[in-house]
């Protein structure tokens, strides 16, 4: 299942088609969810009744305008709506729990206002237990592309391992980066040679995957958004420390997740951080 937060925004409708896209590439369901303070959720007596009925039936609008856009994507498309009740970000998370995959847009209207610019969009991709994708921009000239994003950290080698399945599942190449002006990880010298292991091992199991992998000198937000400009999707980690901690946590992420020029894939952080 790949779960989708819909906010009504004509941002949240391409997240909407693109996630539509991946849960048929991945032959699993969609559910469309929309948040929404929990006094609002239920009809009833008040001096907030009519502003409640206004709520619920924006929301329901809204999911009905993105069920009809994912089965307009992708017509045989299984999909589910939901509407929740609570803060986004809780909300979110707790829809995603089984999920393989939670698409958000990059902001707009309604219940999920400020999901990329505020701390909501930061605390789904670092709280999430599976992997949140971010919808800023989708490449008008994408070419079959998937890059992996890496510090030289002890997390890297999961996060080639998941772009390359995501490469293999898209039947496009693979290309790790690394940023050499970035900040070092704490396991660069115990765990240097991860990514080499994972890539090796996932070759091995399929050769048909051409991957390449590069060093460029400085930012991370500035490199990566150069080398993703034209792939299909970004992937990057989250540590919740050192390297690319501030994927998630800090001002890198909240750039790169702005600017970058393709759907961004940031993997959840492990339990124990």
């Amino acid at each position: 299942m790949i779960v989708a937060g819909v906010d009504g925004s004509p941002a949240g409708l391409v997240a909407v088609r693109w996630a539509a896209r991946e849960a048929a590439l991945r032959e699993v369901s969609l559910r469309l969810v929309n948040a929404m303070p929990a006094w609002a959720c239920e009809p009833g007596p008040g001096p907030y009744a009519e502003v409640a009925r206004w709520m619920r039936d924006g929301a329901d609008a809204a999911l009905r305008e993105a069920a009809e856009q994912a089965r307009e994507e992708v017509p045989r498309a299984e999909v589910a709506l939901a509407r929740l009740a609570g803060d986004p970000r809780p909300a979110l998370i707790e829809a995603a729990r089984e999920a393989e995959l939670l698409v958000v847009g990059n902001h707009g209207i309604g219940g999920f206002r400020g999901l990329l610019v505020g701390s909501v969009a930061l605390g789904v991709a670092g709280r999430a237990r599976c992997p949140v994708a971010v919808v800023r921009a989708l490449p008008r000239q994408a070419r079959p592309l998937v890059v992996a994003g890496v510090d030289g950290g002890g997390r890297d080698a999961e996060t080639v391992r998941f772009a390359f399945a995501e490469a293999w599942l898209r039947r496009a190449e693979l290309l790790v980066v690394r940023a050499s002006g970035g900040p070092p990880g704490p396991d660069d010298e115990q765990e240097g040679e991860g990514p080499l292991v994972a890539l090796r091992e996932s070759r091995e199991r399929h050769p048909e995957v051409k991957v390449g992998a590069i060093t460029r000198e400085g930012h991370p937000v500035e490199v990566l958004s150069r080398e993703s400009a034209r792939a299909e999707v970004l992937v990057v980690g989250s540590r919740g420390r050192g390297g690319f901690a501030g994927l998630v946590l800090g001002s890198v992420g909240h750039a790169l997740l702005h600017h970058a020029p393709c759907p961004v894939i940031v993997l959840p952080r492990p339990s124990e951080d």
